[in-house]
């Protein structure tokens, strides 16, 4: 999946991250990367993930906040992947 402009300013906006700076948008724009592959992987359609860019901002968020070595997503975000492949 490719990772949309439209997808990074939606993340962005639902952190209340404001701006642009070109190297926060590139890391913005991994995670979003990550989370996409992580919710595809779970069974999410494109389609679902592009409709609910509120679940890419949780698994963002839990990305850009995790301490180095302990990366994990929170427990909301792999409910909301659960229930979204359902709608899959």
């Amino acid at each position: 999946m490719t990772v949309t402009t439209e997808m990074v300013v939606a993340v962005k906006s639902l952190l209340s991250m404001t701006g642009s700076f070109d190297e926060v948008d590139a890391t913005i724009a991994r995670y979003v990367a990550a989370v996409e592959d992580y919710m595809i992987g779970a069974g999410v359609s494109e389609a679902v993930i592009e409709a609910h860019p509120g679940a890419v901002a949780r698994g963002v968020d839990d990305m850009y906040t995790n301490n180095s070595g302990g990366a994990d997503f929170s427990a909301m975000f792999k409910n909301m992947v659960t229930q979204l492949a359902m709608r899959s």
